[in-house]
C-alpha cells in the first residue's frame, strides 16, 4: 500500500512539474495590478436563494503581455460586496488593447438587496470609483 501512495504522490509531482501554462515560454510575468473594470453583465437583477447566477465583467487588457490575474471579492457586510479585478503582466511584447471578460459566480445565501461595488478607477482626487449593481434576492 505504500508503494502504490509513493508512486500516486510522484506521478502527481511529476505532472504538476510538466504542466503547461497560458503563457508563451520564456514570458516572465513581472507583476500584477489592479484593473478597472469598464463594464458588467448580470443576466438577471432578481434570483432565489442558493441558485448561482454568473456574473460577467470587462476589462481593457494589451494583448499579449497582460491577462486576467483574479478578483479581490469583499463582503462589506452581509449585503454589500466591492469587487476589484486584478491582471498580470509578462515581459513579452505588448499589442493592441482587447477587451476581455471574466466571471463571477454568485450563489447567495440569504435574501437580501445585494449591492455590487465594481472597481472603475479613480477620480481626479485619488478617491475610488464604483459601478454599482443591484441583486434582489428572494
Amino acid at each position: 500500500m505504500k508503494n502504490i501512495l509513493k508512486f500516486c504522490l510522484s506521478l502527481l509531482m511529476t505532472m504538476m512539474i510538466f504542466s503547461c501554462n497560458d503563457r508563451e515560454e520564456g514570458d516572465l510575468i513581472i507583476g500584477t495590478d489592479r484593473i478597472k473594470i469598464d463594464s458588467v453583465k448580470i443576466a438577471q437583477d432578481s434570483m432565489d436563494v442558493l441558485t448561482t447566477q454568473t456574473i460577467k465583467t470587462y476589462s481593457n487588457y494589451s494583448g499579449n503581455c497582460e491577462g486576467f490575474y483574479g478578483y479581490d471579492y469583499v463582503h462589506k457586510n452581509d449585503l454589500t460586496r466591492e469587487v476589484t479585478s486584478y491582471n498580470f503582466k509578462t515581459d513579452a511584447a505588448c499589442t493592441e488593447i482587447a477587451t476581455r471578460a471574466s466571471l463571477i459566480n454568485f450563489r447567495p445565501q440569504q435574501a437580501g438587496d445585494y449591492i455590487f461595488k465594481f472597481w472603475n478607477g479613480l477620480n481626479s482626487s485619488g478617491e475610488d470609483i464604483w459601478i454599482e449593481k443591484t441583486i434582489k434576492v428572494q
